[in-house]
């Protein structure tokens, strides 16, 4: 068992939740804790996955901090607020909906240039006459999507007083001043052992028609700084799905661009990470990493040498260890993950995950063919 000590920024006093501001993909709502921490609703195979987590596999995962009961609640305006209660519950402080453009703008780094209407729509995700989706030069608006329709789930199911349960991660980017983040679906299937029919044709039909048949890896979601105009350039899953495996090698060396230069330096020690989680994988019999994304994750704005502004931290985190770039690479969403031992697997699979190893594979290879300028 991780260890699972109790948070309390505020003994005795409800934390307000908000919307996790680098949340790139996926289609659960992450929420800010506190600095160091996010939560997301627990899922009882999540939970399974990470109280049993093998040791060798803890440096590619966020640290699991335990759980916490979180509830809805609307203020006198009416707005939804979500509430955690890591001790006793009094002394609530709440946290308007209406709010949350100036969380967005408050929790942001530097002088990032923000859209002043995160209004999610639909139709923001459709591409243009040419057939290719925008970029957004803004803000990644998509973690705001997903706390907005989460919050709607929650008020039209379950009334204020009902206690739900959340699971407290590690925030893998607090360090970073600017995160430069680029979410992976890997893998060649993406459905989970219990699926529906339904649901299982469904899921092997995205795999079929975008790179996770191809590569067993696709793109869903990303967001990188552009130093030389300060905006963050933001894509979201429907334009990784999109992609052929050319156009996801071209996203990838986009994603290693903070403006017009590829960042050369990056690519040795993020390739050394992911061949380390490799062999990793490659030691874990009986795990299928269904639905499981892949983090890349670095700082977008280079330090220079001897200058530090006043008033302003340094752009990258300490090194650590032999990681002189500050890149990480971190597994996360292990809700449909099966291994020996899971209650949720009552036949468990043989050998390794060889649909997650040859995304690894693929994807250690192009960046390999971009250190080589290929």
């Amino acid at each position: 068992m991780v260890g699972q000590s109790p948070l309390s920024p505020g003994e005795g006093r409800a934390v307000l939740l908000e919307p996790f501001v680098h949340q790139v993909g996926g289609h659960t709502s992450m929420l800010r804790y506190d600095e160091h921490t996010v939560c997301k609703p627990l899922v009882s195979q999540e939970l399974s996955f990470y109280e049993s987590l093998p040791w060798a596999m803890r440096q590619f995962t966020p640290q699991y901090k335990g759980i916490v009961s979180v509830h809805l609640k609307r203020d006198s305006l009416g707005n939804l607020t979500l509430m955690a209660s890591p001790g006793t519950e009094h002394g609530l402080v709440t946290w308007s909906h209406s709010q949350v453009t100036k969380t967005f703008r408050d929790s942001c780094s530097g002088k990032v240039l923000l859209r002043t209407d995160l209004q999610y729509h639909t139709d923001s995700l459709l591409e243009d006459a040419n057939g290719n989706q925008p970029e957004r030069k803004s803000y990644n608006p998509w973690g705001l999507h997903c706390h907005r329709q989460h919050l709607n789930r929650l008020s039209s199911k379950h009334n204020e007083n009902k206690l739900h349960q959340f699971l407290l991660l590690e925030n893998v980017v607090s360090k970073y001043s600017y995160p430069c983040i680029l979410d992976l679906k890997m893998g060649t299937r993406q459905h989970g052992d219990d699926a529906s029919e339904e649901k299982k044709a469904r899921h092997i039909k995205k795999c079929e028609q975008s790179t996770s048949a191809s590569l067993g890896v696709r793109i869903c979601g990303m967001q990188v700084y552009q130093a030389d105009t300060g905006h963050f350039l933001c894509k979201d899953k429907y334009y990784g799905r999109k992609l052929s495996p050319e156009g996801f090698r071209q996203t990838l060396r986009q994603f290693l661009c903070t403006g017009n230069q590829l960042r050369a330096d990056l690519l040795e020690p993020i390739v050394l990470r992911l061949k380390a989680l490799l062999s990793v994988i490659r030691r874990q019999s009986s795990y299928r990493f269904y639905s499981s994304s892949l983090l890349i994750i670095y700082d977008g704005q280079e330090p220079k040498e001897g200058t530090a502004p006043a008033g302003h931290r340094l752009p990258f985190p300490k090194s650590h260890g032999t990681n002189p770039a500050r890149v990480d690479v971190r597994m996360i969403d292990f809700a449909h993950t099966t291994f020996k031992g899971s209650k949720s697997s009552p036949t468990p699979h043989d050998g390794p995950d060889h649909g997650y190893i040859f995304g690894l594979e693929n994807l250690i290879k192009i960046l390999q063919n971009l250190s080589e300028g290929k």
